[in-house]
């Protein structure tokens, strides 16, 4: 492998850019936007989780098929480059879908074909740096990876989310779009493959049946999840009937019951996952496994929060969807910022004070904010609520940066890809279970008191995010930088 000059790190990584632009656009403006439209009220937070959780079964699949069809390439083109141009086109045209549609069922079913064409281009995109830059450049161009991952947050919030504000979907999805292909024309420009001369001998057989192991580790932990969270919420629920009332006791049991069938579903599912992935080295490496879990753990929460944050600002302030949408703006923006300010020092920081303890501190930092977030619950107030993104925005710019660094760590260096799979477990997982189990516990306790179901969904996100601290106990790393957390 030839040295890569700065331009280079910047070509191999431009489509990033794009496609985090079309990932953060559609999840955090256009479907609460437009689900929020189609639907009745009481139960737009369980049609807003359903619809992510499909969306993230069909990435979790096709995202890794993608990548080992792109490993089999031999395309004069490269191995990456025509499924990131193929998979742009068809992104295309299920955008305009997602902007022509009328119902839920029609929005339920361009978004999950968008999923499909976005993750043709996702999967084979992640082989460029392996493929191209050397070993001893490559944590430079992780970096710029990074960055590309982050800067969405702000871009969206000055662009797209102001033109949906506006009511100009047609415009934003316009946005979209042209995002998506110019970063897709200059990486198929500017970035070199060399074409691969012969097709692999390996099979896709293993290498597929361990993404049916995930998949099938995140069924049991749900299952698990909701049968455990269901019945300890009963329970709450029937000791506080005497005390509490009826109305309340019922609230605090789903509300309890929500958190509990979360956490189970978290721990469960990676663990399941990775005994069906890894086998008996998922015991052996147990320090690998608990840090998927903390990742599952603190994702859960932050995307969850980002999803249902413009339905609890109509909520909270009393506004139209175009308004929220508007507020959740600068909620981006400032999230944003804050992440990538803290970002930036989080690497030279991990260096000197170690990884463990960063990730250890991301999670009681978010834990903070989630906490200011709730007091915004009973009383708005949108001051109030940039101070909780910002505390927010900092654990997550710690946690993004010294999280992947940490599994880096822990990985054996021999198998670091067939490990750090399992992280498409927390990927995936993440919107699953925070979203899938928190949007019909808003939704219930809504009905009984209006705004409640969101204190009671971001008082779990908060436990999850302390549970994400605490879960790195379990995680040992050599050295003694390490040592402590």
């Amino acid at each position: 492998m030839k040295r890569m000059r700065w331009h280079d790190h910047v070509s191999v990584n431009l489509f990033w850019l794009g496609l985090n632009v079309r990932n953060t656009a559609l999840g955090n403006v256009f479907m609460p936007y437009l689900i929020d439209a189609f639907v009745r009220p009481e139960i737009k937070n369980t049609a807003l989780g359903a619809m992510r959780t499909a969306g993230l079964i069909i990435a979790l699949l096709v995202q890794p098929a993608a990548g080992l069809l792109s490993d089999r390439n031999t395309s004069r083109y490269g191995r990456r480059r025509p499924f990131i141009f193929v998979g742009v086109l068809l992104d295309l045209a299920f955008l305009v879908a997602v902007g022509l549609a009328a119902s839920y069922w029609s929005l339920f079913a361009a978004v999950l074909l968008l999923q499909v064409s976005s993750n043709i281009s996702h999967g084979p995109l992640q082989g460029l740096i392996p493929d191209l830059v050397p070993e001893d450049q490559r944590g430079r161009a992780s970096g710029v990876k990074a960055l590309f991952e982050l800067v969405p947050l702000v871009l969206i919030a000055f662009t797209i989310a102001k033109l949906v504000a506006a009511q100009q979907l047609g415009w934003a999805i316009a946005a979209t779009c042209v995002g998506l292909l110019v970063t897709m024309i200059l990486t198929v420009l500017l970035v070199h493959e060399e074409p691969l001369k012969e097709k692999p001998s390996g099979s896709m057989r293993e290498p597929m049946l361990r993404v049916l192991g995930l998949l099938g580790g995140i069924a049991s932990g749900a299952a698990a999840g909701l049968l455990g969270g269901g019945a300890i919420g009963a329970v709450v629920g029937l000791l506080a009937w005497p005390l509490a009332g009826g109305d309340l006791a019922l609230m605090i049991g789903v509300g309890v019951g929500g958190v509990v069938a979360m956490v189970v579903s978290v721990v469960v599912g990676v663990w399941g996952g990775a005994l069906a992935t890894l086998g008996k080295d998922a015991r052996t490496r147990g320090s690998f496994t608990w840090w998927v879990v903390n990742r599952l753990l603190f994702l859960a929460a932050a995307t969850s929060i980002q999803g249902f944050a413009p339905y609890f600002l109509m909520s909270a302030f009393g506004v139209s969807r175009e308004r929220a949408i508007d507020m959740n703006a600068g909620l981006m923006m400032v999230v944003g910022l804050f992440t990538l300010i803290t970002a930036v020092p989080s690497g030279w920081l991990a260096d000197r004070l170690g990884s463990r303890r960063l990730v250890y501190a991301s999670g009681l930092i978010a834990t903070v904010g989630t906490l200011v977030l709730l007091i915004t619950t009973f009383v708005p107030n949108l001051p109030l609520m940039y101070v909780a993104g910002t505390i927010i925005g900092i654990g997550a710019g710690l946690f993004m940066t010294t999280n992947w660094a940490l599994g880096m760590e822990l990985a054996p260096r021999q198998e670091a890809g067939r490990y750090l799979g399992i992280s498409n477990l927390a990927g995936a997982g993440a919107g699953m279970i925070g979203a899938g189990i928190g949007g019909p516990v808003a939704d219930l306790i809504n009905r009984i008191s209006p705004g409640t179901g969101y204190f009671a969904i971001f008082a779990g996100y908060a436990v999850l995010f302390l549970l994400s601290s605490l879960s790195l106990s379990k995680v040992r790393v050599a050295g003694a930088q390490q040592a402590g957390a």
